[in-house]
Formats: C-alpha cells, sequence, structure tokens
C-alpha cells in the first residue's frame, strides 16, 4: 500500500480544495504589494496563483472532489479567486502604475471589472472541446504584459477594449490544460509563458530582459490558437 492509498480520498479531495482557496491568500499578498506600488512583487504573487490555478484543476478531477468533498463548491471558489486574481487586482494595477492616464484608465478599470463579472457569469463559458468561449478574463496576463512592453497608452486602451470586447463574441479561447487539440504545444507555451512570467517580474521589468520576447511569442499563441483552429478546422461555437 502506497503513502497515497493511505489517506481517504475525503481528506485528499478536501486538501485540493485547501490548495485552491490558497489562492486567496496570494491575491492578498498581490494587493498589499500593489498597493505600495511594488509592481513586481505584486505580478510574482499573481503568477503564484497562475501556477495554482493551473494545476488545483486537473488534481480536482483526478481526485474526483465533487463526489468525495460535495460540502465545498470547487467551481464557485475557484471563480471567486479567479476574479481577484485575474480581474480585480490586474485592473487596479493597471489604473494606479498610470499606464493609462487619466480618463483612459478610468474606462479601462470599468470596462475590465464590469465585463469581466458578466463573462465569468456566463453558462456557456466552456465550449464543447472544454476550451473558452469569447476571451476568458486572463487580465493578470494582459496587464503582466502592458508592463512588460509599456507600449504607446492608446495601444493598451485599444487591447483592452478589443479583448473586452472579444468575451462575448462567438471567437475560441484554448484551455492551456484542458483543450485536447494542440495540447502538446499548448501546455508547453502556458508553462513557458508563467516562465517568462516570473523571470520578467524578478528582473523588475528590465527592457532589455529576453523574457520580454518570450512572453510576446507565447502570448500570441495562447491568444489566436482557438480562433485559428476555428479557422482550420470550420468550427462553430
Amino acid at each position: 500500500m502506497t503513502l497515497q492509498d493511505s489517506v481517504p480520498p475525503r481528506l485528499r479531495a478536501l486538501c485540493v480544495h485547501l490548495l485552491t482557496a490558497s489562492g486567496a491568500v496570494f491575491a492578498m499578498l498581490a494587493m498589499l504589494a500593489a498597493a505600495d506600488h511594488r509592481w513586481s512583487l505584486m505580478f510574482l504573487w499573481l503568477v503564484v496563483a497562475f501556477f495554482v490555478d493551473g494545476i488545483d484543476g486537473p488534481l480536482a478531477r483526478h481526485y474526483e472532489v465533487g463526489r468525495n468533498a460535495p460540502r465545498y463548491d470547487g467551481v464557485l471558489l475557484d471563480l471567486i479567486i479567479d476574479y481577484l486574481t485575474y480581474v480585480f487586482i490586474p485592473a487596479f494595477a493597471l489604473f494606479a502604475s498610470g499606464l493609462l492616464p487619466g480618463w483612459t484608465g478610468w474606462c479601462a478599470i470599468i470596462v475590465i471589472t464590469y465585463a469581466s463579472a458578466m463573462y465569468f457569469a456566463d453558462t456557456r463559458m466552456k465550449t464543447r472541446d472544454y476550451s473558452f468561449h469569447g476571451f476568458p478574463g486572463c487580465w493578470n496576463m494582459v496587464v503582466l504584459v502592458l508592463f512588460a512592453l509599456a507600449p504607446n497608452f492608446w495601444i493598451s486602451l485599444l487591447i483592452v477594449i478589443v479583448l473586452a470586447a472579444a468575451m462575448f463574441l462567438p471567437v475560441k479561447f484554448v484551455h492551456p490544460v484542458r483543450t485536447a487539440r494542440w495540447r502538446p504545444v499548448t501546455l508547453p507555451m502556458a508553462v513557458a509563458w508563467t516562465f517568462f512570467a516570473g523571470w520578467a517580474a524578478w528582473v523588475d521589468f528590465d527592457s532589455q530582459s529576453w523574457a520580454h520576447w518570450g512572453l510576446v511569442v507565447t502570448s500570441l499563441y495562447l491568444t489566436l490558437a482557438g480562433a485559428v483552429q476555428q479557422a482550420i478546422y470550420r468550427e462553430t461555437i
């Protein structure tokens, strides 16, 4: 008998819920860093939360948390934490950092938080192949790339508006773990994005860092892969 077999299924499932809930702690640590305008530290905590979010889903399915620990709704718990780490804190950072000055900052945070609240409540969020129906509100990834590249604020505002609109369009965005098609490429791309994001934040978004090029390549793939699949395979969602 292995050590894993000696642990009751209910306890294993509960531990997965506790792992998911740890994202709330990382969200608070990120928010405290953001309040002090320590953006690199904020993003490091968000990258940790992003990593936890990437592994808790497969663990939840493996240990059947819905059957073995049904008292806690893992989907709801995940959504609550995702809204904090994917939407709320990144939107605050975009506004408070001055990357979008004046009225553009107000426009961005209103669009991001309002549209994302509606998207997270959308019962059609997932497609038949477990991709996302529309842009999945990964503003933590978007804002981190904007911090790294620091484009003209008009470009940043345009990116925010286009992606917010894409949340409600019939465009597919791949899930790095659950979308089976191209997973051998998509999953390593997601892991690479996490590495490049952590490295960019670690070097305080140094413009000379090679991590920025890695962020651009991996971000473009993760953003466009679903739409390319739709075009190639003539899919509708």
